[in-house]
């Protein structure tokens, strides 16, 4: 599942790991971004600062974030570790981070429904062979009911507490970047952080829960857009397609209108793993986008998801247009700029490939081939 929405990895080493379990991060958000648009319309047009405020209808909001998310999120952690059955027992699993919290447990639902999966995947094998024949509807009800019910307790008294000091813990740190005016700081660990593919469970798992709260009180939050800001994503697209490799600048169109409109900030993460030194252009233009965001006042209502620039527009404030779309050109700006000076403005592929044609076309160099000659000559005398 999650290699519909991130490119296949291979090899065993850190990175890859890394990558890996990055993709089965975005394999449990991806598929359930309907939900998360439902939500952000739902709280842009009806909460008490929406386009058409609604108290009745406004009562969606909270339910949604708390509850349905989650569990929509366990369910599909555990449906990719385990089938159906993982989904059940993760979606039970996941109900016990989720009461026993009073924030939106993004986080939580990413470790129990897998992990919870898994268990019963286990169980299921250990059973299989053990069970007699005309029980296995009995035995299969009943384990993953045991497994589902004992992983809920666990959920609220061992991972949900665990989550919440984590969260705490971050939620603390954001607020002393915010309080010191150091919130662009924030993009040094958030980039390098989604390139690996973590972006969902940064931004739906920290960020989120973080912005949910702000917005409350004040009816907007910057947090929704540190991670989720489409700018870095398109600058570095645009100097990949007029500096980058000759090979790779035709694939650069469509990856642009998947990012930008699509909001699937995926499709650019490889372009900054094949070119590493790329890691400090999109640093500078995510920090030059929440800087612009911080001196115009700009915030969302809800999380973009996913981050394009029609959600962008979609959970914006009435009046916040201008800030908002301000952070957005000038964080794809400065990213633009500093990418194409890391890509050498095209110069260094250009000389590369004025090598290798040189090289290619030496061993017919014309009629005169005597110095060629000679240097092979010696070479080979030396040689011998």
């Amino acid at each position: 599942m999650a290699d519909t929405y991130t490119p296949p990895v291979y090899g065993t080493g850190v990175k890859a790991t890394i990558q890996r379990l990055g993709g089965h991060l975005a394999g449990m958000i991806m598929p359930n971004i309907g939900a998360f648009i439902a939500w952000g319309l739902i709280t842009a047009l009806f909460i008490p600062t929406g386009w058409l405020p609604h108290e009745g209808l406004a009562k969606l909001v909270g339910p949604i974030i708390s509850y349905l998310l989650p569990i929509l999120i366990g369910y599909t952690g555990g449906r990719m570790v385990h089938g159906q059955r993982g989904a059940v027992v993760g979606a039970v699993a996941t109900m016990g981070v989720v009461v026993g919290s009073e924030i939106p447990m993004f986080l939580g639902a990413m470790i129990m429904g897998p992990l919870s999966a898994l268990i019963i995947k286990y169980v299921d094998k250990f059973a299989q062979d053990r069970t007699r024949v005309g029980f296995e509807m009995l035995v299969d009800n009943f384990t993953a009911g045991i497994v589902g019910g004992a992983m809920a307790v666990l959920g609220i008294l061992g991972i949900g507490p665990i989550v919440r000091v984590v969260t705490e813990a971050a939620g603390d740190a954001v607020s002393w970047m915010i309080t010191n005016n150091l919130l662009p700081l924030a993009s040094v660990l958030i980039e390098p952080a989604k390139v690996l593919f973590l972006n969902n469970a940064i931004n739906h798992g920290v960020l989120g829960p973080l912005g949910v709260t702000q917005s409350v009180q004040d009816g907007k939050s910057i947090l929704f857009m540190l991670e989720s800001n489409p700018g870095p994503g398109l600058g570095l697209l645009l100097a990949y397609l007029l500096f980058g490799p000759r090979l790779l600048r035709p694939t650069t169109p469509a990856a642009m209108i998947i990012h930008f409109f699509g909001g699937i900030h995926e499709i650019y993460f490889p372009y900054v793993l094949m070119k590493p030194r790329l890691i400090l252009a999109v640093i500078a233009g995510g920090a030059a986008g929440v800087f612009t965001f911080l001196i115009t006042g700009a915030g969302l209502v809800a999380t973009p998801s996913p981050g394009s620039i029609f959600a962008y527009l979609a959970v914006t404030p009435r009046g916040g247009w201008f800030g908002v779309i301000l952070g957005i050109v000038i964080a794809a700006g400065v990213t633009f700029a500093l990418a194409s000076l890391l890509l050498g403005f095209g110069r260094g592929e250009k000389a590369q490939e004025g090598a290798e044609s040189q090289q290619s076309d030496n061993p017919a160099a014309g009629p005169e081939p005597r110095e060629p000659v000679t240097d092979t000559s010696a070479t080979r005398e030396t040689g011998a």
